[in-house]
C-alpha cells in the first residue's frame, strides 16, 4: 500500500546559491546533515553514511537520480542489510532574497513495520530537525 510521502517546507534567509551549495558541497552537508566521504551533485554518483538513532546506526546506500542545478536534488535512500527503497528529493524556490526548501521523502511504506526506526513518526522528527532547524542555522549563519 502506497502512502503519502512526509514533505516539509521551510524558508531560510538565504539566497538559492547558498542553500543549493549547502545540500551538494560535501564539506558543507557535514556541517548540517550527515559525513558523508564523498558526494557529486550528478545522475548515477553512488554515497553512503552511517545515521540513526541514539540507540542504532544504520548503513545508508543512496543513489543521484535527478540534477537541475540550482533547483532540484533527487536520490534513492535504502538501508543495508533491509528491504525497502525510497526517495528524497530537495526542491529549491528563490523568494526575494530567501529560499523557500521542500523536501519529499517517499517510500517509506516500503521499510520493515517492525522497527521503530522506520516508522513515518521517525523520519517526520529527522527531517523537522534537519530541515526546520539545522539546515536553517547553517546557511542563515554570517559568513
Amino acid at each position: 500500500m502506497k502512502t503519502e510521502p512526509f514533505v516539509i517546507e521551510r524558508t531560510l534567509n538565504a539566497p538559492v546559491e547558498k542553500v543549493w551549495k549547502a545540500i551538494t558541497d560535501k564539506d558543507q552537508m557535514k556541517q548540517w546533515y550527515f559525513d558523508l566521504s564523498e558526494f557529486k551533485p550528478e545522475v548515477g554518483f553512488e554515497f553512503s553514511f552511517e545515521g540513526g538513532a541514539e540507540d542504532k546506526t544504520y548503513h545508508h546506500l543512496c543513489k543521484v537520480t535527478e540534477v537541475i542545478p540550482g533547483k532540484k536534488l533527487q536520490y534513492s535512500w535504502r538501508y543495508d542489510g533491509y528491504k525497502g527503497n525510497s526517495f528524497v528529493t530537495f526542491e529549491l524556490f528563490a523568494e526575494e532574497n530567501a529560499t523557500r526548501i521542500k523536501l519529499t521523502h517517499e517510500g517509506l511504506e516500503t521499510f520493515p513495520t517492525d522497527d521503530k526506526n522506520f516508522a513515518r513518526e521517525s523520519f517526520a522528527g529527522g527531517w523537522t530537525y534537519i530541515i526546520g532547524k539545522s539546515i536553517k542555522e547553517f546557511v542563515e549563519k554570517e559568513d
